[in-house]
């Protein structure tokens, strides 16, 4: 039995420190916004490198709050894409604004650059690169369009703590970058949190007013606001597990070149981050035709697999009142029928992504992805 991922074996190596933390906490009596807050926000930002780090109750919520921060509202487009999770379109949604899908790059499987001058239009306000699966979008020509046309970048780093493109940390390089500590994610809390960070000082005061209340001290609500503050708890759980994360995810990266060895002579289309990025693999996907065969095989040999994600946000009937139909995003549509997700957590042993492997090689007759021609990957390996 293999699992998909492993919370318990992470929580036992760290057991005492987490109880400490949490005991720590309860015996305070002091439950939000306190000094562990505070002190996460300090070191996160200090790992992202960047100037600000804000905290709050869930990735969502992050989005939201950097949308509101820059200036998105009613009336306002956000050029985004399709393959994410629901929650970067929600939080378009929340903020009022509409949410406008460019495809992705066939290679890296992020936003395709060559896609958003297309999609501006007089109403575009914003930017949402998502860095999908642990390796960043192609930054720099997004920005440079950004910059073009006058437009907010909000990173949605959901999947990407520690992500580096071109020597720069995942947030650090738009307007805003967001996060997602949901106990899946390679840096998770015991619960929910997000965080927002940016290098503006004026981005950042808005966060920490929108997220709790509005208020500039308390019973002072200078503008409308949300409940959406970070517990103690959580933070204090996330100050414990900061001094582990470049070591989980090492141990991530290790495992990817292990699988990577391991996969090179099936036909299936594996991950190809460029030589300049560095990919943290919150999740660990692979490409092959007939998907739904080979991840019946896995679960039936007791492997936990998924799949990152099998219906883009487009093709959602929650969000069908946006417009769009099959064939719209062909890259985007192409991919949510050929990925397939393998396990990797940082517990996880070389052994065991060994015997993923010979299960998969049992499926091999499921055929390969084959490259698409619909579009040429910007974001190539130098």
């Amino acid at each position: 039995m293999i699992p998909f991922l492993d919370l318990k074996a992470q929580y036992s190596q760290i057991k005492p420190e987490i109880d400490a933390a949490v005991a720590r906490v309860v015996s305070s009596g002091h439950f939000v916004l306190g000094p562990e807050v505070t002190a996460f926000e300090g070191r996160f930002a200090d790992y992202c490198r960047t100037a600000h780090c804000r905290a709050v109750n869930s990735g969502t919520s992050a989005l939201h709050l950097a949308l509101l921060a820059a200036g998105v509202g009613p009336g306002d487009e956000v050029i985004t894409v399709s393959m994410t999770f629901v929650a970067t379109t929600a939080a378009i949604l929340y903020s009022g604004a509409r949410p406008v899908f460019v495809d992705v790059d066939p290679v890296t499987w992020t936003m395709h650059p060559g896609s958003i001058e297309a999609a501006i239009t007089p109403r575009t306000k914003a930017i949402l690169p998502v860095h999908l699966h642990g390796l960043m979008a192609d930054m720099d020509p997004i920005m440079e369009i950004a910059r073009r046309h006058g437009l907010v970048v909000i990173e949605d780093a959901a999947q990407a703590h520690g992500a580096e493109y071109r020597g720069r940390r995942a947030g650090s390089i738009g307007d805003l970058g967001c996060f997602s500590f949901y106990p899946g994610k390679n840096l998770g809390a015991f619960g929910e949190g997000g965080a927002v960070v940016t290098d503006r000082p004026e981005l950042a005061g808005r966060v920490s007013l929108l997220r709790d209340w509005g208020q500039e001290a308390k019973y002072d609500h200078v503008i409308p606001g949300y409940n959406y503050r970070m517990d103690e708890i959580q933070s204090a759980i996330l100050n414990v597990k900061m001094d582990y994360i470049e070591r989980w995810t090492e141990a991530r990266r290790s495992l990817a070149e292990r699988y990577n060895a391991l996969l090179s002579d099936l036909p299936l289309a594996r991950p190809q981050p460029p030589r300049d990025a560095r990919h943290v693999y919150h999740v660990y996907a692979v490409r092959l035709q007939r998907r739904d065969d080979a991840l019946t095989l896995l679960r039936d040999a007791g492997i936990g697999a998924g799949i990152h994600y099998p219906v883009p946000v487009h093709l959602q009937r929650a969000y069908a009142e946006l417009g769009y139909r099959a064939g719209d995003l062909p890259v985007t549509e192409m991919l949510a029928n050929e990925f397939l997700s393998l396990p990797i957590y940082p517990e996880m042993r070389a052994e065991q992504a060994a015997e993923v492997v010979s299960t998969l090689r049992n499926a091999a007759a499921c055929g390969p992805a084959k490259p698409s021609a619909t579009r040429r990957s910007i974001h190539k390996a130098s």
